[in-house]
């Protein structure tokens, strides 16, 4: 797969979770899926990820689960937390907790899918003996 197409693959899996994080989440205590409700949720982590990308380089190697997910996980779950106390949207420990298990799993767990599919996907094409087919 060319590097452009991996790094859109992964900016759009990354959101498309983290989004589906805030989804759950709302959903989960009974407040509604708006788009202004959905939104106000989602926004500090999409910054918090935005930035996790700029300073992981995330880029260069997308689909690496050290350091692009790993990365990408601490910081959005990091600088989400922070806006949201700063725009007034408040944490609380179990929130803070759940947050970091849940986009933990997601974002660094769709790229460890990648890396053991990468590497089954390779292994099938050697033989025996090591040699492509």
């Amino acid at each position: 797969m060319e590097t452009r197409n991996r790094v859109w693959l992964a900016a759009v899996l990354d959101v498309a979770l983290i989004v589906v994080f805030a989804a759950v989440g709302r959903s989960s205590h009974g407040e509604a899926l708006a788009p202004l409700g959905l939104w106000t949720t989602t926004w500090p982590f999409l910054a918090g990820w935005a930035v996790a990308v700029l300073v992981g380089r995330a880029w260069r190697r997308p689909l690496a689960v050290w350091p692009t997910g790993v990365v990408a996980w601490v910081l959005t779950v990091a600088v989400g937390m922070l806006l949201r106390v700063a725009s007034g949207q408040g944490i609380a420990v179990s929130f803070v907790i759940v947050a970091t298990i849940v986009l933990g799993v997601f974002l660094v767990g769709w790229r460890l899918v990648a890396v053991l599919v990468r590497r089954v996907t390779r292994a099938g094409r050697r033989g025996p003996t090591g040699a492509v087919r």
